[in-house]
């Protein structure tokens, strides 16, 4: 059966359309097509392991989670994910989320720079995490359907991002060096995972 990607894409709530607004604001295209493939990645996943996400804090965990490495929000002084869960927790206070479930979208946003999240603990900060590095990394390739992959990067192409991120991930290792930012830069993951995505898709 081939995939409805404009269903999928589509944000599950008001609150997740707004913070898609605000992506699409403050940040690149393949910023944004980083984020929402990101979105897509973990909701296909999810049900191959059993998980049952919150989909509106999932959605807008995934749309802010990269905000701390803009110009706008790049806070010098923590690392850029903390920065973006906090964006995350302000923004969803001003929709209207207490304060409990405002936290929980910054620990999402948090944890997806985890080398992992345990998905009895946290599912969408699992989901995140694994998601982000699939399209950061090019780690896992063969937990999602190889249609799927290629359905959703043509309706959302990369678009020259693992050199763009790369970029702005080598900044913040030079300005954090005792970042998650830094392990990433100095693992050589961003570039690598480039060319993995490139040979796929080549294939």
């Amino acid at each position: 059966m081939s995939l409805d990607v404009d269903a999928l894409l589509t944000p599950p709530s008001p609150v997740a359309a707004r913070a898609l607004e605000v992506l699409r604001t403050w940040s690149s295209p393949p910023l944004v097509h980083h984020c929402l493939r990101s979105w897509a990645w973990a909701v296909l996943l999810a049900p191959t392991i059993d998980l049952e996400p919150d989909p509106e804090l999932l959605f807008v965990a995934a749309m802010l989670h990269d905000l701390g490495v803009t110009p706008a929000f790049d806070a010098h002084q923590v690392p850029f994910e903390d920065a973006s869960g906090a964006v995350g927790a302000v923004f969803a206070m001003g929709a209207g989320w207490d304060q409990a479930r405002a936290r929980r979208v910054g620990e999402v946003i948090e944890r997806h720079m985890w080398t992992s999240v345990d998905p009895a603990v946290d599912p969408e900060g699992h989901l995140l995490e694994v998601a982000t590095s699939l399209d950061v990394s090019g780690s896992g390739f063969s937990r999602w359907r190889a249609a799927d992959l290629r359905a959703v990067t043509a309706a959302l192409p990369r678009d020259g991002f693992s050199a763009s991120f790369g970029g702005l991930v080598h900044q913040q290792a030079g300005r954090k060096p005792g970042s998650a930012a830094a392990r990433l830069d100095s693992s050589g993951n961003v570039a690598a995972g480039g060319a993995r995505w490139d040979a796929f898709l080549a294939s």
